[in-house]
């Protein structure tokens, strides 16, 4: 008896140890936050485990637990018709809310979810409930689209997947059979679904032959770039929950089908040193130096090798392919892009990502909204139901939404 009473405080401390994180002072409901990303550290070193002694990807495991997880939280509503499609090869889940009133015609919007390119789906509840909840709220036809993932595929297979469905639904017969307006269509998506949807709306407006082009994009803290792995973002949040740099370097590493022993040197920007010249013509389309505003700069200093590993570009061209890579496109491509929003979080490694493509998007003349919360984290709009419900989550959503509602 006396040594359960030794154990338990024991193991009451070990567990303290593996949940505590130091968190900035402004975050959201810390405490929330450390045991949510607690336990999903547990489950990924399960996935680990299970990837080393080879039975499986572990990436594929993790996104089989999330998904037999997230049925917990799915939230149910009557009045959106909710049906899966094929459009043009891929599949989509379609949201189509009923008529209102005399209006003949909805708004239209593609949502491309987020998962490191690798997780998720528009089945899984949190996507689920928000495309509801935005079809509900905007009275609008929400296409989620269903893009492969790793490791079935790698770019830029996920690219075409959401580039061909966009183009699917954009087409006039397909808008007039949703009874959409071909003026009030929107693209959108979340971390690795805003990557995607950034690329899509670069491709689409230098499309000649399409009559129909979207009205907006809205990025919710989306992934834009891998020239730069050390911008004050990534500096800042080196140990911040769900996202720290490592994790996405390993996301992008997967997603372009590399091999892990570059992680290390994609983090000390060894891919885009001074000597690799194929890099230099990029250099000052991701200088965030002058792209940044002083709050986001704060003391932090440019980490540019003067030597690195011109190698690395050989072996993963990707690496400067604009359509992996939204934020290294030319002044020309985002001068044709339509109205923006973006959304930031301060303690994200993604936030200077789309602070900076914000900006340039704005010295190309497109009207830019940039919605920085200073409270919130990465992923924050998706944790809205329970037990992954978050205050964050809620201002964040209702936020996005709000600009839609004023802006399509």
């Amino acid at each position: 008896m006396r040594a359960v009473w030794v154990l338990l405080p024991a193991l009451a401390a070990l567990s303290a140890y593996y949940v505590y994180l130091p968190l900035p002072g402004a975050v959201s409901e810390p405490w929330k936050l450390m045991v949510m990303d607690a336990t999903f550290r547990a489950v990924q070193q399960t996935c680990h485990l299970i990837h080393y002694l080879r039975l499986s990807h572990h990436l594929t495991v993790l996104n089989h637990l999330i998904c037999a997880i997230d049925k917990l939280m799915d939230v149910s509503s009557e009045d959106v018709k909710i049906t899966d499609a094929v459009f043009d090869g891929v599949g989509v889940r379609v949201f189509d809310p009923p008529a209102k009133g005399d209006e003949t015609l909805k708004r239209g919007i593609v949502y491309i979810h987020g998962g490191g390119w690798a997780l998720a789906s528009p089945r899984t509840s949190l996507y689920n409930n928000l495309c509801r909840v935005i079809a509900e709220s905007l009275n609008a036809v929400v296409v989620s689209v269903e893009y492969r993932l790793v490791p079935e595929v790698c770019f830029p297979q996920q690219y075409q997947d959401a580039l061909r469905a966009t183009k699917h639904f954009l087409q006039p017969d397909v808008l007039a059979e949703y009874s959409v307006d071909p003026s009030r269509i929107a693209v959108s998506g979340d971390s690795a679904g805003g990557n995607l949807a950034a690329a899509v709306c670069q491709q689409v407006s230098i499309e000649e032959d399409l009559t129909v082009r979207p009205k907006l994009q809205a990025l919710i803290y989306p992934a834009l770039q891998t020239f730069d792995f050390n911008t004050p973002s990534y500096q800042q949040n080196l140990n911040m929950p769900v996202l720290t740099p490592f994790t996405m370097i390993n996301y992008w590493i997967h997603y372009l089908n590399g091999s892990h022993d570059l992680a290390y040197e994609l983090l000390i920007n060894n891919h885009t040193a001074l000597n690799v010249g194929r890099a230099l013509s990029f250099r000052a389309r991701l200088n965030w130096t002058s792209l940044l505003p002083p709050s986001f700069k704060k003391n932090y200093e440019p980490i540019v090798q003067t030597t690195g590993t011109a190698a690395i570009v050989e072996r993963l061209p990707a690496l400067l392919d604009a359509r992996a890579s939204p934020l290294l496109a030319d002044d020309a491509t985002l001068a044709r892009l339509p109205r923006t929003y973006m959304l930031t979080c301060e303690n994200d490694v993604l936030r200077d990502d789309g602070v900076m493509y914000a900006k340039r998007l704005e010295r190309a003349g497109v009207p830019v909204t940039l919605d920085h919360f200073l409270d919130c984290f990465h992923g924050c709009v998706m944790f809205t139901v329970w037990p992954t419900n978050f205050l964050s989550g809620v201002h964040t959503r209702s936020s996005y939404i709000k600009w839609l509602d004023e802006n399509l």
